[in-house]
């Protein structure tokens, strides 16, 4: 089941909203119980037999983390029971990620059970937390188990800390003005997938599908994709976090217009944020982060991103990405990164968009082959093709690009913010407009939506 879908919009939402809100507020296990009960349906409706997985590693989860908790004054066994947990939680993830990539023989085919890789990150989170002391043992089945298959963000995140959300399974409460900005995100991000993602999605296909393309196409392609891939993954992370507001959470950001970044070490500060702290918290400064000199900082940092590669999946294009972007991290370290804080910010947005911009053609070409043929297309000026580019396009496409490189900027925040200088009757002025915009963006999103076909989120394949 997808956000995105008639079903979930008109049936599983309404009667999931409709039996939380018929519990009274102060009966909060009994709306958990409902949580619960919901978002297991919701990950066993497409895949029933993967419930089986998961509901394993929660309860596998709860026993390393009641072990620790047993074992806290005694520092050996702490340790072995983390790193058991450890073993458990990247071998089986290892297992339905990579099998595949590394039996050459194929002696079977394993399917990748969705969402695996965030909720297997996030029960990490948990158990390593435990080990440190940072969080108390949750000493309920119950509790983690909503924790960990809370459908909002279950399939493709943002990865949700159990620090973050500990306070909120046993206190939390909605009022009107905060399930209303719930609904505002939901619509903000609905609109970002169906409006935007979907329809630069058609070209993006059709261009690389292509054996070869002029320079100008190319280029036209990976835009495209570019403004794919983050208004389908931010459109995610948008609803995610509508939701949880719905219900009465409250889940960190996980996008910040990272399209404006100065410098790649900027981007990842603004791009798919969860991740980017998860692996700094609990691999880059574990390795020693930047505290053990230079040299193995540069270390650290290509083994952090040759992992955030392969996290995204069982394909070498994947690793050779978080190598690459790796390399920028280690060359703006290097000495580089000052330079562009003394030249105009313009060139390190550009910089930063280009390198980024190829680095995506490594992330959707189907293999590294194909990869280095399509950047070969975008490099080759002496066929640019402008003609071939534009019978890529029809109005709609047009108008849908530049929508989505203006929705990519801070435009609309910043104005906002000139109507909230205005005091009181500006902030309501702002409300009405942003709740009639989200209202007509709705309307039009459904008329699209209706009648096609069926669109997953880019992110459901990690």
């Amino acid at each position: 089941m997808i956000f995105s879908s008639t079903l979930f919009l008109f049936i599983f939402l309404p009667a999931t909203l409709l039996a939380y809100y018929a519990i009274p507020a102060k009966h909060l296990k009994a709306r958990n119980i409902v949580l619960l009960c919901a978002s297991l349906i919701f990950y066993a409706w497409g895949e029933p037999k993967n419930i089986i997985l998961m509901l394993l590693s929660i309860a596998a989860n709860y026993v390393f983390g009641l072990l620790i908790g047993k074992f806290a004054e005694n520092s050996g066994k702490k340790k072995l029971v983390l790193v058991l947990s450890i073993v458990f939680n990247l071998g089986m993830l290892g297992y339905y990620k990579y099998w595949n990539l590394f039996t050459f023989g194929k002696l079977w085919e394993v399917a990748l059970p969705i969402g695996i890789s965030f909720f297997t990150f996030q029960i990490m989170s948990y158990v390593i937390d435990v080990y440190r002391d940072e969080v108390a043992v949750q000493r309920s089945l119950f509790k983690l188990g909503l924790y960990i298959s809370l459908f909002p963000q279950l399939i493709a995140g943002p990865i949700v800390r159990y620090a973050d959300i500990e306070l909120q399974l046993s206190e939390r409460t909605t009022d009107l003005k905060k399930f209303a900005s719930g609904i505002r995100r939901f619509i903000v991000g609905f609109s970002k997938k169906v409006l935007i993602a979907n329809v630069v999605a058609v070209p993006t296909d059709t261009i690389f599908a292509l054996e070869s393309r002029p320079a100008a196409t190319a280029w036209l392609g990976i835009i495209c994709y570019a403004l794919q891939i983050y208004f389908d993954f931010s459109g995610y992370s948008d609803m995610a976090i509508g939701l949880g507001r719905m219900f009465g959470f409250e889940f960190l950001e996980n996008f910040d217009y990272p399209y404006i970044s100065t410098s790649v070490r900027e981007f990842w500060r603004r791009w798919h944020i969860s991740l980017s702290t998860w692996f700094r918290d609990y691999l880059y400064i574990p390795l020693g982060g930047n505290r053990r000199g230079k040299l193995r900082t540069y270390i650290n940092l290509v083994i952090v991103f040759a992992c955030t590669g392969f996290w995204h999946g069982a394909s070498w294009s994947f690793l050779i990405w978080g190598l690459y972007h790796g390399f920028f991290l280690v060359v703006e370290r290097l000495g580089f990164g000052k330079v562009l804080e003394r030249l105009p910010k313009f060139i390190g947005r550009m910089y930063t968009l280009l390198a980024v911009l190829f680095g995506w053609v490594l992330f959707r070409a189907d293999n590294l082959t194909l990869a280095i043929k399509y950047m070969g297309d975008m490099l080759n000026f002496a066929n640019f093709g402008l003609t071939h580019a534009v019978s890529q396009l029809d109005n709609l496409k047009i108008i849908t690009i530049i929508a989505g490189i203006i929705a990519s900027m801070p435009v609309l925040g910043f104005i906002k913010k000139q109507f909230e200088k205005r005091g009181e009757r500006g902030e309501a002025t702002a409300s009405v407009l942003s709740t009639a915009v989200c209202a007509v963006m709705f309307c039009f999103a459904i008329i699209c939506l209706t009648g096609s076909d069926y669109n997953p989120f880019i992110y459901f394949r990690f």
